[in-house]
């Protein structure tokens, strides 16, 4: 009887220890990966080596030590309306802060002793706090300020990445209701990342649909000062034909006259909105529909709006523009 109790002992003990070893090692081992993955995170993206960032004012030539977030207060006040949902706008803080990020550990030396600069058709556009509120109309410009502050420090932090690295987070206003990959706008193989995908509801905002005319006199000389070769007869039937599209439904290939030319260059001569775009000639005229503005790469700010509105948060919204990206903690 004695030796039965004892037996049944064991078996509890048993029972009993087994789960607890099996519990201790299992949480050791998510305590080594969580370490482990911390310090990856850290090593690569310790955010206090990038609490102060170094300006570059282009206007002036001068540089100026300014701390991060500060300096995301300025571009997120610069590049997007504060009229925008508050989910667009932590989006936006959240691809300026990546894009800073890149932009220091990929481009050193570029602004010799500055980080970054404040020139958009270089860097980010950037305002100072003064001047953004003298912008606003007054009884905007306190709400409209926190709005942006709190876009910045709700995110903080926070940083896209791919494969372990700060993804080069591009963005513009309007795709058009699609975005566009990087081999289609500035060549070269692109980027895993930015791929052309679908976004919807951008046709109520007025970044939407432009339109230029010029004469054809006009338009003649406005080639000519890229190309002195140029030439066009327009009553020939195919003095203008689209050859190709890109992924993106922008024009990829145009002939235009005796000239080949991407649908990019054509939006750089004639100060475009958008390489998406329909021509037609009427009389002395030439006109362009344009949908779209912008380059059309990564995040659409409009769209990310469009997004918020339909109840998207801002990880869903940067995950929808930028393809197999992580959102981490610096």
């Amino acid at each position: 009887m004695k030796r039965i109790v004892l037996y049944i002992l064991i078996f509890v003990f048993i029972c009993f220890l087994i789960p607890i070893i099996f519990t201790n090692n299992r949480i050791q081992n998510v305590a080594k990966e969580i370490a482990s993955n911390n310090e990856t995170i850290e090593n690569n993206y310790d955010y206090k080596n990038y609490q102060t960032i170094k300006l570059l004012h282009s206007a002036t030539n001068e540089i100026e030590e300014i701390k991060l977030d500060e300096y995301l207060y300025g571009v997120v006040a610069s590049e997007m309306p504060a009229n925008f949902e508050k989910e667009a706008l932590k989006a936006q803080a959240t691809v300026a802060r990546t894009y800073t990020i890149y932009k220091i550990k990929n481009d050193k030396g570029k602004h010799q002793e500055a980080d970054i600069c404040d020139n958009s058709a270089c860097c980010q556009a950037w305002i100072s706090k003064e001047n953004r509120l003298a912008k606003w109309e007054e009884g905007l410009r306190e709400s409209n300020w926190n709005k942006i502050i709190e876009a910045v420090n709700s995110t903080q932090g926070k940083i896209i990445t791919y494969q372990n690295e700060p993804i080069n987070a591009f963005f513009h206003s309007n795709s058009g209701g699609m975005t566009e990959t990087t081999a289609n706008v500035w060549g070269g193989t692109g980027y895993p990342y930015l791929q052309a995908v679908q976004t919807s509801g951008e046709d109520t905002y007025s970044q939407y649909h432009s339109e230029v005319t010029l004469t054809k006199q006009t338009f003649i000389d406005k080639v000519k000062e890229k190309h002195s070769e140029f030439e066009i007869d327009f009553g020939a039937e195919d003095c203008i034909k689209v050859l190709e599209y890109t992924d993106g439904n922008r024009i990829k290939k145009i002939k235009i006259g005796n000239l080949e030319l991407s649908g990019v260059e054509v939006r750089t001569i004639l100060n475009l909105k958008s390489a998406n775009f329909k021509v037609s000639i009427d009389g002395e005229n030439i006109k362009f529909e344009v949908i779209g503005y912008g380059h059309g790469v990564g995040m659409s700010q409009t769209g990310a709006d469009s997004m918020a509105k339909n109840g998207s948060n801002y990880e869903e919204i940067i995950k929808h523009f930028y393809t197999g990206v992580e959102i981490v903690n610096m």
